[in-house]
């Protein structure tokens, strides 16, 4: 069989992958362009966490009812651009509808199999592509500086259920190293351990892409152009027998031009990067709560990463979230100073926070892998494993039902 992939981002990299070990010809089209590239995919730009505590989707009443506080205009990471009202305002009504707690409830138990399934199929599939040393199994810390926020934030996680990651409070040689990154007080600080990170995100685009080339698969740097006809589809100057939609944000265009309907909206999300030479190697992510701010050490950078700014693809950064993010880092004393390298990137997201992945049900060829917004970097490997499975006509893993697109009509 001949398949094309049409994305090149982590997820469509590790369906590519797992296509040519099952035996198929494949074809990844991608414009993504350089690694450096400051429009590049979320990708390689996000914030190396790989998040499997996170079994609860975001669409929940808790995230309703905190919303008002973590406006951006309030400090909070929460942005609705006015220009972009056309896009959050419906986005907002079927989060709305998607947070009630009965479907809630479904996300949760949708979501908590992939999780559960993360690590391990990141850990085979870093071993496959002969990159072990990319990923780091070390956890992260959630501190916090205020004492009753501290006492408060501590409390829920420890009651949340956390899926595979388990969490303790830090000890007091973990409280220790943690208050010697910078000047802030740490009136408390949690140690997630399940959790992981990826040490280099280049490192590993370059090792992905080079285990696909590796296997015989070829890669076209354009944009797909993709059409129907007669209950199928095909990818402009592509031979293929099956197509997999897998281009990220991108990935509504192409969905809705055949029929489908995916409303899914470019949560935007910004980071700062400099010279790592002042924060331990071996120190795992770091989340300052109270800033909404994770910082992580890559092999030659440090990395501060926040914001959630619903908004559309191709409108120009928001230059306030670059400078809210140094001034973070500096009123935290964090030991990284300018100039700093800046970057904004479009997470996939669609309103119940949950991926959609499936076969389309409006051409027998065509199937899909997208809409992982803050998951993407986490659940990439696994999802490669279940698209595979499907498509060879086996019975994948994890139930598919959940992540079917025809869910939203």
């Amino acid at each position: 069989m001949r398949t094309a992939v049409v994305g090149g981002g982590v997820v469509g990299l590790s369906v590519g992958i797992e296509l040519l070990d099952a035996g198929e010809a494949v074809t990844l089209i991608d414009d993504d362009g350089a690694a450096g590239n400051s429009a590049q995919a979320a990708s390689w730009g996000n914030a190396g966490h790989i998040a499997v505590e996170q079994v609860e989707p975001l669409a929940s009443m808790e995230m309703v009812r905190a919303l008002p506080g973590r406006l951006f205009l309030r400090g909070g990471p929460l942005a609705f651009p006015p220009a972009a009202m056309a896009a959050w305002m419906p986005f907002g009504l079927r989060l709305l509808a998607a947070s009630a707690p009965s479907r809630f409830r479904k996300g949760c138990a949708a979501l908590r199999p992939l999780m559960d399934g993360a690590m391990p199929a990141w850990v085979a599939l870093a071993e496959r592509i002969g990159a072990p040393d990319l990923l780091r199994q070390d956890g992260h810390f959630v501190l916090w500086s205020d004492p009753r926020k501290a006492q408060a934030g501590k409390a829920a996680w420890e009651s949340a259920d956390t899926g595979p990651a388990r969490v303790e409070a830090a000890s007091p040689a973990e409280r220790e190293a943690l208050g010697k990154l910078g000047v802030f007080p740490v009136a408390g600080a949690v140690r997630f351990s399940g959790s992981g990170q990826i040490a280099d995100l280049t490192a590993l685009r370059d090792a992905l892409r080079a285990a696909f080339a590796a296997r015989g698969g070829m890669i076209v740097g354009a944009r797909a152009v993709v059409r129907q006809a007669g209950g199928k589809v095909a990818v402009e100057g592509v031979e293929a027998d099956r197509v997999v939609i897998s281009a990220g944000v991108r990935s509504r265009g192409i969905m809705e031009a055949l029929g489908h309907k995916a409303p899914m909206i470019a949560e935007r999300g910004y980071h700062i990067r400099a010279d790592a030479a002042g924060w331990p190697e071996d120190m795992p992510p770091v989340v300052f709560e109270e800033r909404s701010m994770i910082v992580t050490r890559y092999r030659d950078c440090l990395q501060a990463a926040s914001f959630v700014e619903l908004g559309t693809v191709d409108a120009p950064a928001d230059p306030r979230k670059w400078e809210r993010l140094e001034q973070h880092v500096a009123e935290l004393g964090l030991p990284v100073s300018g100039p700093f390298r800046r970057w904004m990137g479009c997470r996939p997201t669609l309103p119940d926070y949950l991926p959609a992945i499936g076969r389309s049900a409006k051409a027998d060829n065509l199937y899909y892998a997208f809409g992982h917004q803050h998951l993407g970097l986490t659940l990439a490997p696994i999802t490669g494993k279940l698209v595979a499975a499907m498509m060879a006509g086996e019975q994948p893993a994890v139930p598919l039902e959940s992540f079917d697109i025809r869910r939203f009509g």
